[in-house]
């Protein structure tokens, strides 16, 4: 008997009544775990009443209060956080230890939150004119909603909601439909440190759930990290409907490995972030530059490693798991075909890889193809699986270009031992984050995640200040205590004197 994976609401499960469903599968095995509610618009709206009505008393809940709260939610969070893992390893696929890695980088957004009394405090200018002051607050917005994809079902919503949640704001999160589960254990959680009814709820569902949350007055922000095209339209239809919106998109992300760089450091670390994850992951590097002569010896290396990987089952002693569903592990598999007609040379071929696993689980080893070439769709399209590209050039200049002409600009990476090379590549570079002889440049949680171009939607990226300031307003409030010496008519502008 499979499982039903429901909305939550006011700290309980809420079944909904569009009595719509979709399959939760475990990707090792291919075999149906669960059924996860499909709202409907009234299920939807019903979600996001609860969220509005908790806020007036959230948000004039003390600092101090708050910051307890999430201060128990970060000891059951790391007293816990292995269950957590296991269930993002059954529905999403990935190995265990990555999906701890996962929680703990959620875990470091929300013992940055826990700082948020310090991060609040406003400005104040006395005397801005005579016995006048100047003082400014941040307040927070209200109901603000989160779309999570399924790559990271814990950590992406975790790069939001501490922060909203400190601030003042409540939430309603809509996770991915392919891995719902670890949002209602995130939830539960809540509920056990002690957070009111209706401050954090989840929403599961499709389009649907989507719309309504881009649409419905009530909504005041929307956070989302998905594909290209849905953050496009996300951020079009919610700041349509006069919402806050940052939409974190796609991405193609290159590494630069210049001749002078240590060929078995760059060989190590393509394979880490080209297949970690099976390569779903919106930092995973889908594209390596080899730069003039070391081509040949860096594919060799990179291959020499990627041969040793073993794929199979997350919960077993593996490198790698399945990808999410089975239509995704056919998409990728086609873009290695169409890469191999259009002329790249298949170093290894995860095609018909001998997993460790169920035989009806969506499994596709790591993959690399060589002599890629721009033109080509392995190349174009975020692929997210575990396929890299070696796209040859012979100059740094050649591979500057190549980066900076991609529509995308989320995440990027240059190997070498040339601090000169490495500066002038920081300062050039047209992408949001930049890895110095680092694969996966993801900031720390007080810094900001976000890319640029077409892999971000907004002005705000995620966690750090940008997220303090995006789940906040600023108001600015110019006062003078009654004072008989301040009567009488005056038309003209203040005099600030």
């Amino acid at each position: 008997m499979t499982n039903t994976i429901s909305h939550w609401l006011n700290n309980a499960a809420f079944q909904g009544d569009s009595g719509a469903t979709a399959p939760v599968t475990n990707p090792a095995t291919g075999q149906v775990t669960g059924q996860v509610a499909l709202a409907s618009v009234e299920d939807a709206r019903t979600v996001i009443d609860a969220a509005a009505a908790a806020f007036p008393a959230w948000r004039d809940t003390s600092l101090t209060k708050r910051t307890q709260i999430l201060f128990r939610f970060r000891e059951l969070l790391n007293e816990r956080k292995g269950e957590l893992a296991e269930i993002i390893t059954s529905e999403h696929g990935k190995v265990v230890s990555d999906a701890l890695g996962e929680v703990s980088r959620g875990q470091e957004v929300v013992e940055f939150a826990c700082g948020i009394p310090h991060l609040l405090k406003g400005g104040f200018t006395e005397n801005a004119s005579t016995n006048v002051d100047v003082y400014s607050i941040r307040q927070p917005l209200g109901v603000v909603g989160i779309i999570s994809p399924f790559n990271f079902p814990a950590m992406v919503p975790m790069w939001f909601f501490p922060i909203a949640i400190a601030t003042g704001n409540t939430v309603v999160l809509k996770p991915s439909e392919k891995d719902p589960s670890a949002s209602l254990w995130l939830a539960e959680l809540w509920a056990e440190a002690g957070l009111p009814d209706g401050v954090f709820n989840v929403l599961q569902g499709d389009k649907v759930a989507v719309d309504e949350l881009l649409t419905n007055p009530k909504v005041k922000s929307v956070s989302f990290v998905g594909s290209t095209p849905i953050a496009r339209y996300v951020y079009a239809t919610g700041t349509a409907h006069d919402k806050r919106v940052q939409a974190l998109g796609g991405a193609k992300n290159h590494a630069v490995i210049l001749p002078d760089a240590d060929l078995d450091l760059a060989a190590d670390a393509m394979v880490n972030a080209g297949f970690g994850s099976a390569g779903e992951r919106c930092m995973a590097i889908s594209a390596a530059v080899a730069v003039g002569p070391i081509a040949d010896d860096l594919v060799a290396k990179i291959a020499e490693r990627a041969a040793t990987l073993k794929t199979g089952d997350g919960t077993k002693d593996s490198d790698m798991g399945p990808l999410v569903t089975k239509a995704h592990r056919d998409k990728v598999a086609a873009y290695i075909d169409a890469g191999e007609s259009d002329g790249a040379k298949v170093v290894v071929d995860g095609r018909a890889v001998q997993a460790d696993g169920g035989q009806d689980g969506f499994w596709l080893g790591p993959t690399l193809l060589d002599n890629v070439t721009p033109e080509m769709s392995v190349y174009t399209d975020e692929i997210f699986g575990p396929v890299l590209s070696v796209v040859r050039v012979e100059t740094y200049d050649e591979a500057m270009e190549l980066i900076n002409a991609n529509p995308y600009g989320n995440g990027t990476a240059i190997f070498t031992n040339d601090g000169g090379a490495a500066r002038r590549f920081q300062n050039e570079v047209q992408v949001g984050m930049v890895g110095i002889n680092v694969p996966i440049p993801v900031p720390m949680a007080y810094y900001s995640f976000g890319g640029w171009k077409a892999s971000l939607f907004g002005d705000s990226h995620a966690h750090g200040m940008d997220g303090v300031q995006f789940f906040t307003r600023q108001k600015a409030i110019t006062q003078r205590w009654l004072d008989p010496s301040h009567g009488g008519i005056n038309l003209g502008f203040p005099q600030n004197g």
